[in-house]
């Protein structure tokens, strides 16, 4: 009789390096290839990704297709093909033919039909759970510097955000006591997605080093941001999951220009913020030549690039209400998807 251990190893689906663990997101017994990829680093294309929690815990890829959502861990072990299980193994390693053979596979084989899943049906996962840096630029629309009081920035104010604060699309954030924060404020923001080293490259080469984009929330508590003897963004925007990522991670070929893209956020239903990135005071290409003249950008690192005007801190003080536990909020990009999470 075949066992489970002898089928993933033969059909190279994991080795005693990934038994003794690689990927956190994934356990063990589904971690991928029987030898580490070593073919060329190639960055996704034409394709559209999403993470699945599954009830072991693991958080794996799906793929959005036209016919539904393929679930990659139960396609490779159906259709005995190893691929990245994660984006952020995707990424590192950059084995978009794999992921690309699977995908195929799926696609036409009717024994891949039970890993063919209704998105309604799933639970979304992190999309990332352990990137390399999590940079903020702050300050990076021109008409949200000026309703807060500020001069637009001369170089991309940066901050960071740990992993902590990663979370998926529809989560609920937890809101610490009130002795703690109170001023909660969102930020529907545009995330860029590194898929290439990048270090000293120059605008005209920045885009190229870019896997795709994500919608993202950098949610903020003011208070805390502001208000504390000193200036304290990092410690207002990294409590526990106040980096919402997703719905999706799209492939850089199929949104185009980053930089003309529509974002809003509703609060309980009403339009709070409804603009474009063709504000951004740095656009993307700035963005990523100017992080990179300081430090290297590796595949995985994510770049929160700003929001738009239309924030709470932004209105005169007498009107400003602030977030509250049973909040709904949605960010909403154009081509990347609507992000939702609650407050509770």
């Amino acid at each position: 009789m075949t066992t489970r251990r002898d089928f993933l190893a033969t059909t190279g689906l994991v080795t005693a390096g990934v038994l003794a663990g690689t990927a956190t997101s994934v356990s063990a017994k589904d971690a991928q290839t029987a030898e580490k990829y070593s073919g060329p680093h190639e960055l996704p294309k034409n394709v559209t990704l999403l993470s699945i929690q599954h009830g072991d815990g693991a958080e794996t890829l799906g793929v959005k297709t036209s016919k539904g959502i393929i679930d990659v861990r139960q396609a490779a072990r159906l259709l005995r093909i190893a691929a990245p299980m994660t984006l952020e193994e995707l990424l590192r390693e950059g084995n978009a033919s794999g992921l690309n053979k699977l995908i195929a596979a799926a696609s036409s084989s009717a024994k891949a039909k039970p890993a063919l899943l209704d998105e309604s049906s799933i639970k979304y996962g992190r999309l990332f759970t352990h990137p390399g840096k999590i940079v903020c630029v702050g300050l990076n629309y021109r008409r949200h510097a000026k309703e807060i009081g500020m001069k637009e920035p001369r170089v991309p104010p940066l901050f960071n955000k740990y992993n902590n604060a990663l979370a998926a699309h529809n989560c609920t954030i937890t809101l610490p006591p009130q002795d703690v924060a109170f001023k909660f404020d969102y930020e529907t923001e545009l995330l860029i997605v590194i898929g290439k080293a990048a270090r000293n490259v120059s605008e005209a080469d920045a885009l190229n080093y870019v896997a795709g984009y994500c919608t993202s929330n950098d949610f903020s508590a003011r208070d805390l941001q502001l208000e504390t003897p000193s200036v304290q963004w990092m410690i207002g925007k990294t409590l526990d999951k106040f980096a919402p990522i997703g719905p999706y991670f799209v492939s850089a070929d199929l949104v185009g220009d980053p930089n003309n893209l529509k974002l809003e956020t509703r609060v309980n239903g009403e339009v709070r913020q409804s603009w474009s990135t063709n504000d951004f005071v740095f656009n993307t290409q700035q963005m990523i030549a100017y992080i990179s003249k300081h430090w290297t950008l590796e595949p995985g690192d994510i770049i929160f690039t700003g929001t738009p005007h239309g924030v709470i801190l932004g209105y005169p003080k007498e009107k400003q209400v602030w977030l509250k536990a049973g909040d709904e909020i949605v960010s909403s990009i154009e081509k990347l998807g609507e992000l939702k999470f609650r407050l509770a």
